[in-house]
């Protein structure tokens, strides 16, 4: 069993965003076998490094999607992106520096963020664009239904 499972809950988009997101999982969980070998200190500089880049360029793309849709809360999941960001580039200092508890502090860190990230924070984009999607179905149904005049010539 993997020490952290992806489920149904979780999925925002069924694209992108969830691929982004699974590939989060899947290192955290990487690192969380590796830890459990007792390999934790031996790869936990290519996955701190795997996650940072991936980490980026998915906040990147999710913000981009999110200013793309005019999504109300951007600023405030950019401020969340930039603290996460922060904690992992904090671990970075860490690992540097010769910690040795970095590869365990990764993986709770990697896990809860996530957890709370996707199932709270974008899920807000996921109901914003799902409110998005039934007025615009709601706008084209009511301009199918307006009978349009045409004007007669004499």
């Amino acid at each position: 069993m993997a020490y952290f499972e992806w489920a149904d809950d979780m999925v925002i988009d069924g694209g992108v965003i969830d691929q982004d997101h699974r590939l989060l999982v899947d290192l955290v969980n990487e690192l969380h076998s590796a830890t459990s070998r007792g390999a934790g200190q031996t790869v936990v500089a290519s996955i701190l490094r795997r996650t940072i880049e991936s980490t980026r360029e998915h906040l990147a793309r999710e913000e981009n999607i999110m200013a793309q849709q005019g999504f109300p809360e951007l600023d405030g999941h950019r401020q969340g992106h930039q603290a996460f960001m922060d904690s992992l580039y904090e671990l970075e200092r860490q690992l540097q520096s010769g910690g040795i508890t970095v590869a365990t502090q990764l993986s709770r860190v990697l896990r809860d963020w996530l957890s709370l990230h996707i199932r709270r924070n974008d899920k807000e984009l996921r109901r914003f664009q799902l409110r998005r999607a039934r007025e615009q179905r709601r706008v084209a149904a009511a301009t199918a239904r307006t009978p349009v005049i045409v004007p007669r010539l004499n």
